[in-house]
């Protein structure tokens, strides 16, 4: 719903840059923030009381799958941006890997177009390295950058050929976007399942994790002998968060990203073989979780995304090793940060929702959202006193395979402002 003038009363506004909560009013007309400060008074406006809210800048996620074109049965764009607006993310970077992938630039302002049909969260497709995601060719990256691209990726597909990949990081440097690397060395990369103790246990087919490790320690290598900028996708063990650690030390320009159930879970959720935990990277150890988390606090990990990756029930009801990897992720996201990272004092509020919005903004080249006089009413309003049950019935994907239903949850976003159009999950006061 749209109102011209609003009046957000007594709220702590989260300012990740600065790395500050300070209790301001907030007055927003026609989709802009005109005026911050205590007492403000507006004739005219909503009032919407935020005394027991906090305020902060929409979150980012820089990479996540929105399944279409080809997909559709397990997500659209309409759908999927959707479920973003109701996780509080008002700008979402959906992979390349659909079909046919994303290698052009009629492919990327199809998304455009079809995110700007929707009217949800907005869109900034990250296109192909190389034609349909095969490790050979380049795509049209130029094009691609010029029709929206924010980033290049053949996530899913490592790019095995260090030829192919320095022409990518080549290609990149030339047009000044971000490589994403979907690290797994090959031949190391074949299994459903960490190598380790659980494994074995559970007589799962098992890849180790130096598949990744040494994948990204490649790209990263090259990235430095071509100067130009290289993300890493995922990291979910403790060997890629020191060289990731190592090569910033270097100089090196590398960023990286992990996802919640890289730091909420381990492979020990693998026992009872739900395929919902079923990811890739698979979930790791203890002390890989623990790495995860220390580099999100000490900056080595820059960003936090989803991964939200949606299957349909029947793909996910088959066997464990059958299964594809992957699971919904834009609802949970904040919840389990807030918990995982924040709560155990692990992480200070503005800089957990800095890793949210502020890096992955840097990262792709958008704009920083600032909650600040003449900037645009793109903010979420959450409630962290608040407990609730993550149940089936309140998502907004198409898919429903997460591992975290009927887990309670402490912190939610309630609500938000994009565009100059208001979004709720819960009725503002």
């Amino acid at each position: 719903m749209a109102n011209k003038r609003v009046l957000l009363a007594g709220g702590r506004v989260i300012d990740p840059l600065a790395g500050k909560v300070r209790i301001w009013d907030v007055l927003i007309e026609n989709g802009k923030i005109v005026k911050l400060g205590k007492g403000l008074k507006a004739k005219q406006a909503q009032r919407i009381d935020c005394r027991r809210k906090h305020i902060a800048p929409g979150f980012i996620d820089m990479h996540c799958h929105l399944r279409e074109p080809g997909h559709e049965d397990a997500e659209t764009i309409a759908t999927g941006t959707k479920a973003a607006l109701a996780g509080g993310f008002t700008r979402v970077c959906p992979m390349p890997n659909t079909d046919p992938p994303v290698d052009s630039e009629a492919q990327v302002r199809f998304q455009l177009c079809r995110a700007e049909e929707a009217g949800f969260a907005r869109v900034h497709p990250i296109g192909c390295c190389t034609r349909a995601r095969a490790g050979k060719e380049l795509a049209e990256i130029g094009a691609m950058k010029k029709a929206g691209a924010v980033a290049v990726s053949d996530d899913g597909a490592w790019i095995a050929d260090p030829r192919v990949m320095r022409r990518v990081l080549d290609y990149s440097k030339a047009f000044d976007i971000p490589v994403i690397s979907h690290c797994e060395l090959a031949g190391l990369d074949y299994g459903v399942a960490n190598e380790g103790l659980v494994s074995t246990r559970l007589g799962l087919r098992a890849g180790p994790d130096v598949s990744e490790a040494a994948a990204a320690a490649r790209d990263i290598l090259l990235a430095e002998f071509v100067g130009a900028r290289i993300h890493i996708a995922h990291v979910s063990c403790a060997t890629t968060v020191d060289i990731i650690r190592w090569a910033k030390a270097r100089g090196i320009q590398v960023t990286a990203e992990a996802s919640p159930h890289h730091f909420t879970l381990t492979d020990e959720a693998l026992a009872g073989f739900d395929t919902n935990y079923k990811v890739n990277p698979p979930l790791r150890t203890e002390k890989d979780r623990q790495a995860v988390i220390r580099g999100l606090a000490d900056g080595t990990i820059d960003a936090i995304a989803t991964d939200h990756a949606p299957h349909t029930k029947s793909e996910k009801e088959v066997e464990f090793d059958n299964a594809p990897p992957g699971m919904i992720g834009f609802e949970t996201a904040f919840g389990l940060g807030y918990e995982q990272l924040v709560l155990t004092g692990d992480m200070r509020l503005p800089d957990y929702i800095n890793r949210m919005t502020v890096a992955p903004a840097r990262i792709l080249g958008l704009p920083v959202p600032r909650i600040e006089p003449g900037a645009n009413a793109e903010l979420v309003i959450l409630d962290l006193k608040a407990q609730w049950t993550y149940t089936p019935e309140q998502v907004m994907s198409r898919s429903h395979n997460s591992p975290f239903f009927g887990r309670q949850f402490q912190g939610r976003v309630v609500g938000g402002f994009l565009g100059g159009e208001q979004f709720w999950l819960l009725h503002p006061a």
